[in-house]
């Protein structure tokens, strides 16, 4: 039983782990959701280039495009940092209702879909 606890502790640590990594760069990403709620309807074909934001330290960049929020690391990046940003974001959004679907792009970066 002492075992199973601390794999259960284990397990839930590494999860938080996640969450905080990318702490930043979720409440970015969920700043252009709430505004495609509230401000806009959308963010036009060109995007909201003058909209791009960075995380403080410079590693994520933030950008909506149309109803879409694209998100990109900012330095050197493997499929697997990729993979890891992409599982991060789309369980923070698994129980949204204005977020469709959170995938990885030809071009490798992260999209959020908004659209309806």
């Amino acid at each position: 039983m002492k075992k199973v606890v601390l794999f259960v502790f284990m397990l839930l640590q590494l999860w938080a782990c996640g969450q905080v990594k990318y702490r930043e760069v979720l409440s970015l990403a969920d700043e252009f959701v709430s505004s495609l709620e509230t401000d806009y309807q959308s963010y036009g074909l060109l995007g909201g280039v003058d909209k791009i934001k960075y995380t403080r330290d410079g590693l994520y960049q933030v950008f909506p495009m149309g109803r879409l929020i694209n998100v990109k690391i900012d330095s050197m990046a493997s499929d697997d940092d990729y993979e890891q940003l992409r599982q991060a974001l789309a369980s923070h959004y698994s129980a949204d209702g204005r977020v469709r679907q959170v995938y990885r792009c030809h071009a490798g970066t992260i999209m959020i879909d908004c659209r309806n």
